[in-house]
C-alpha cells in the first residue's frame, strides 16, 4: 500500500537504496513532489513522511531534504507584475 503523500513510492524507495547520494535523493524529491496532485500541502506531506521514516534513519539524505523543506519559508506569492 502506497501513502497518499507518497503516491508512487518514491520516497520509501529512496530509504531502500543503500549508499544513495544527496543528488540522487534530490531528483527524487523533485519527481515526488511533481507527482502530487495540485492542490495538495507540500510541506504537511513532508512532515509526514519526515514522521514516518526520520526515526529510523536519521543520517539518510532524504532525511536531512526533507528536513530542509519542511523548515524552508513559504515563496511569496506570485502576481502580476506592474508594467513600467
Amino acid at each position: 500500500m502506497t501513502p497518499a503523500n507518497d503516491p508512487k513510492g518514491l520516497i520509501r524507495e529512496s530509504y531502500l537504496i543503500e549508499g544513495i547520494s544527496d543528488g540522487e535523493c534530490r531528483s527524487i524529491l523533485i519527481d515526488w513532489a511533481l507527482s502530487l496532485p495540485q492542490d495538495s500541502d507540500q510541506r504537511q506531506a513532508m512532515q509526514d513522511l519526515l514522521a514516518q521514516y526520520a526515526p529510523t534513519a536519521p543520517d539518510h539524505p532524504m532525511t536531512a531534504l526533507l528536513t530542509e523543506g519542511v523548515n524552508r519559508p513559504p515563496a511569496p506569492p506570485r502576481g502580476r507584475r506592474r508594467r513600467a
